[in-house]
């Protein structure tokens, strides 16, 4: 994601011609927008986006799994209480 930004920075600078990003050549700055398919290209085919993805869910699973218990706990403590 930030090859994608800094492709989508140096796109705006070099066509409003603003800085030395004018002067480098379009190569350069398309450069970055390459890399970024490249590196989704290698996450999606190694598993990398998979496996960063199903730890999210396991961390969302545990802290639901976590507000459960503790809701049933304070449950039974009230209960246990009277």
């Amino acid at each position: 994601m930030y090859l994608l930004g800094l492709g989508l920075i140096l796109l705006v600078l070099k066509y409003t011609e603003t800085g030395p990003v004018a002067a480098l050549s379009w190569w350069w700055v398309l450069a970055p927008f390459a890399l970024a398919v490249a590196w989704w290209a290698w996450a999606d085919s190694s598993g990398y986006t998979k496996r960063k993805a199903m730890a999210h869910e396991d961390k969302l699973r545990d802290a639901r799994r976590e507000r459960t218990k503790n809701a049933l706990d304070a449950n039974f403590q009230k209960t246990r209480k009277r």
